[in-house]
């Protein structure tokens, strides 16, 4: 399975969940996070990989920067966690 299509249905299930769903926030920033989602008092950022794929030793060190201030990031590899993320 491909990555677009698991960030496709993870971000449809999101939208329908009320989240507001933003592309990179850093654009042009090498190791961040795909997409930020936003709800009323929070802020989360999802990783999206294919199936079995694991972040980039730059990503991973992004997200553990992003995890130390207090952020949640997800790194979701199947349309099956997307969907229990946002249910």
């Amino acid at each position: 399975m491909r990555e677009s299509l698991i960030e496709k249905k993870t971000c449809a299930t999101a939208k329908a969940q009320g989240w507001l769903v933003h592309p990179k926030a850093a654009v042009g920033t090498r190791g961040w996070p795909d997409r930020t989602l936003t709800k009323p008092n929070r802020l989360i950022f999802v990783e999206f990989k294919a199936p079995g794929k694991k972040p980039t030793k730059l990503q991973a060190h992004t997200h553990q920067k992003l995890r130390k201030q207090g952020y949640d990031v997800y790194v979701i590899d199947s349309i099956e966690a997307g969907t229990a993320l946002f249910a």
